[in-house]
């Protein structure tokens, strides 16, 4: 069939065919000017992100919301618990299971030693776990983190491979190199848009304290992406949500234009709230500057400016706006009562709906983002805090892909080469990284909203086999082998004290002394 037309009135009435989308619709009259460009992924960010980038540290710089929600991801993606727990591919590998126990406790042991110290640090002040944090706000806050591991061999220390962070700002094409095919804000890439290398500025362009003062945002080197066995030189961490996309944007950059306004009103209501509170009332008189100056005692009229003794009565007037106080009022004059309409009523759901809005463009519900559940049942706060989670749990995942593994890969290079995880050798490990650097990282664990339910719930999912101790232990950001064995220590030293029954290997329970004695009464 034919697609319907319809006519318009026009000066050759000639037919006009209908659009079959609405949003392709160039007539339509709520889109008629909307006309977005329609550039690469790079051709629309990287045009862009010098402004963006300044204007989202300053919205996490001087919003309470925004750096209070910053915070939130930092605490539920990594929290206070970072953990490896190695995984290597026994099968790949050839060995026995227990082999690969074994190997892997050991492993965990040498990995402990760097990863809970400040030797991965090249600035020797953060252990693994704060250099993470660091590398998450970085991508959050500026789109994308860098880091550069260095090889920096120090007298008294185990290990010489360490990461220095840069900041986003010092990722850059060459001194006057304009982004190209090739170049695109410091990335380097090929034909297929892979990294070749990545150009640093020594300095970072806004800082007035370096070595060399200006001349140092000058200062550029490139470095290759990977070195000649395929490790990586530097380690680039940003979400790519755009086939092509070179560097990363701010996770404020769908809701910073809705930040800022409701940032804006929020101020203005709160000075036009501060600025009624401090008027208690108005007093209309009929008397002129000089009767007024007379009648508060300040003088002959021709003494002073009648202007400012007329403002500075008035100040003294309104500095005897106390408790209990009697207000004298002049000839012909009236006191009005002044009631402003502030706190404006309409104030909380405005901006409830604005920040629900926000909190859609954070990935995270908004009981998360603003911390409250006072309007929320528990079947509705433990929907969201799932919600939340799910986000949260793929966010974990994309910190070990494009950060944690390589940090792991690059430091068991060195631990192989130094001999210090057993008889692998270097050529063994990069023939088959994968295999050898298989892990499982363990974050902080998400908590309990009822720590009997969800107890329950983890024994049945084990009871059905649909669960293992391991996978319950690192939802709570423990370890599962530790757990054992502290427990195996806790029941040998009960039983050492007669804490345990000999029949039941139960705790048994003290009794008080009456207790004890009605008990053996009862039993004759």
């Amino acid at each position: 069939m034919a697609k319907p037309h319809i006519r318009l009135k026009t000066n050759n009435t000639l037919p006009l065919q209908a659009a079959a989308y609405t949003a392709g619709d160039p007539a339509e009259r709520t889109m008629r000017n909307w006309y977005p460009t329609n550039g690469s992924a790079d051709g629309d960010l990287l045009p862009e992100l010098g402004l963006i980038r300044p204007r989202s540290r300053d919205m996490f710089r001087n919003n309470g919301i925004a750096s209070g929600g910053l915070q939130t991801l930092g605490d539920n993606i990594v929290g206070s618990v970072l953990r490896l727990s190695a995984k290597p591919h026994a099968r790949l590998l050839g060995w026995e299971e227990d082999d690969a126990e074994e190997w892997a406790n050991g492993t965990e042991a040498q990995f402990d030693s760097y990863a809970n110290t400040t030797e991965c640090d090249a600035a020797r002040r953060d252990n693994l776990l704060g250099l993470t944090l660091l590398m998450l706000r970085g991508s959050f806050m500026n789109g994308d983190a860098i880091a550069i591991p260095e090889w920096q061999p120090l007298p008294g220390h185990r290990w010489a491979t360490r990461f220095q962070i840069v900041e986003a700002d010092r990722l850059c094409n060459p001194p006057g190199q304009a982004n190209n095919a090739y170049w695109r804000e410091g990335v380097r890439v090929d034909e297929f848009g892979a990294a070749v290398s990545y150009g640093i500025r020594r300095q970072h362009p806004g800082d007035r304290y370096g070595l060399m003062g200006a001349l140092d945002r000058f200062q550029w080197r490139e470095i290759p992406a990977f070195t000649p066995h395929g490790l990586p030189r530097v380690i680039h961490l940003y979400d790519k949500d755009r086939a092509g996309l070179s560097r990363g944007k701010p996770i404020l950059s769908s809701v910073m234009k809705e930040f800022r306004l409701a940032g804006k009103y929020s101020d203005a209501e709160l000075e036009t709230a501060l600025a009624t509170a401090m008027v208690a009332a108005f007093l209309e008189s009929d008397l002129s500057p000089e009767a007024a100056s007379a009648l508060f005692g300040a003088g002959a009229p021709g003494d002073k400016n009648p202007d400012d003794v007329w403002r500075a009565q008035l100040n003294g007037f309104q500095a005897q706006l106390q408790g209990s106080a009697i207000i004298p009022i002049p000839t012909g004059g009236r006191v009005h009562a002044f009631s402003p309409n502030r706190p404006n009523n309409a104030f909380d759901a405005f901006m409830e709906s604005t920040l629900r809005h926000i909190a859609v463009g954070w990935n995270i519900p908004y009981e998360v983002l603003l911390k409250d559940f006072s309007k929320t049942n528990y079947s509705s706060a433990r929907a969201a805090l799932l919600e939340a989670w799910r986000y949260f749990k793929g966010r974990q995942r994309w910190l070990k892909d494009h950060w944690l593994r390589p940090v792991y890969e690059l430091w068991m290079d060195e631990a192989i080469a130094r001999r210090r995880l057993g008889r692998v050798t270097t050529p063994e490990y990069r023939a088959d990284r994968y295999a050898y650097s298989r892990a499982r990282w363990v974050f902080a664990g998400r908590g309990w909203v009822d720590p009997v339910k969800e107890a329950q719930a983890a024994r049945i999912r084990m009871d059905l086999g649909i669960s293992t101790l391991e996978d319950e232990c690192a939802e709570q950001g423990t370890d599962w082998e530790e757990q054992l064995k502290q427990r195996a220590r806790e029941r040998r030293r009960m039983q050492e004290e007669g804490l345990l029954d000999a029949y039941s290997n139960t705790p048994v329970i003290p009794v008080s002394g009456d207790e004890a004695r009605n008990q053996e009464a009862a039993n004759g």
